[in-house]
């Protein structure tokens, strides 16, 4: 669209939210700016008349209600309205937890390919209403694709359909494999990013860690060579390529903290502190353990876990990491 008609179709948007009455289309002509000015010609007229109905066409099919009707029976022609209560979203809110959560995941998404569709989403909440709190739980800056050179040339050729070669490592072989490609998504699961698609050698679908990935993958070919499955579910294709059984995990809460971790905890009681204090005892079932050790480390000094030792570890792994990252160079 040129730039021209978008900044035109937008103070027509402007124009017709402002008035709860039927405005004319003489009216629109002579107050919205961008439309053929009434010169007294038929030249004119026509030309009015083709924009102003491309332009009703538009803002109709991108969803704006465009309403038709007059205003009084003394009308003599049909005029145009938006009604704001069917234009404007609804009131969108959100639990301190959701918000904090919304404004970790803006943290959390700072390559340069997705900085900008975070942005554009903090924004839209910001005009819903919405006040997004991007420093609250943790005080540090973390990065989770910093630690995975493959994770940006894998999501920008999974983005434009590309195939994609590079070398990968499994654990029981004894030397990189090299192979070829076509890349569905990345997908976070259980605190590890995953790329999810058609392995072009094998002739079926694959999952790999990208951790495992050996140096920088390279897209081949043209972009749009491969459309993905309509019903593909990422996180599903490779929750089905590892079984876990259910862990039970033992954690002590301060009073009045982690709220969300409440929700799906089963109480032990209270128990004394170091400090001579009371704190909550919680058992939780998970049967994803490294995701319960990314949302346990979002609480940092709130939460203590007890065991078992490799939970526990993994979550001091994941603060160190964090603090790590906060740390100048």
């Amino acid at each position: 669209m040129a730039a021209k008609r978008a900044e035109r179709l937008v103070n027509l948007v402007f124009a017709l939210l402002g008035t709860r009455q039927y405005v004319s289309a003489a009216k629109i002509r002579a107050t919205v700016p961008g439309y053929e000015p009434d010169d007294g010609t038929e030249r004119a007229d026509e030309a009015f008349k083709r924009m102003f109905e491309r332009d009703k066409a538009e803002l109709r099919e991108i969803g704006v209600p465009l309403e038709t009707g007059r205003t009084s029976v003394f009308d003599t022609e049909d005029g145009y309205r938006i009604a704001r209560a069917s234009y404007e979203l609804p009131e969108i809110t959100l639990t301190g937890e959701e918000a904090a959560a919304v404004g970790l995941a803006l943290r959390l998404w700072q390559s340069a390919q997705l900085a900008g569709a975070a942005q554009s989403a903090l924004v839209k909440l910001r005009a819903a209403g919405v006040e997004v709190d991007q420093s609250r739980t943790l005080p540090i800056q973390p990065r989770l694709d910093a630690g995975e050179p493959a994770f940006e040339p894998c999501y920008a050729a999974a983005r434009d359909r590309r195939e994609l070669a590079f070398d990968y490592r499994r654990p029981d072989e004894p030397a990189p494999t090299r192979r070829r490609v076509q890349p569905w998504g990345v997908v976070a699961w259980h605190g590890r990013w995953y790329l999810v698609g058609h392995d072009l050698d094998r002739q079926a679908p694959r999952v790999f860690r990208l951790s495992r990935v050996a140096g920088t993958p390279r897209a081949t070919g043209p972009a749009g060579a491969f459309e993905p499955p309509a019903d593909l579910d990422l996180a599903r294709v490779v929750a089905r390529s590892e079984r876990r059984e259910e862990e039970l995990v033992v954690v002590r809460v301060r009073p009045g903290a982690a709220i969300g971790l409440r929700r799906h905890a089963e109480s032990l009681g209270p128990v004394e502190d170091s400090r001579g204090g009371v704190e909550d005892r919680l058992q939780l079932r998970t049967t994803e353990p490294w995701a319960l050790a990314d949302e346990i480390a979002a609480y940092g000094p709130d939460v203590l876990v007890e065991a078992p030792q490799r939970m526990r570890e993994a979550v001091v792994q994941r603060l160190t990491r964090l603090a790590a990252l906060r740390t100048p160079a």
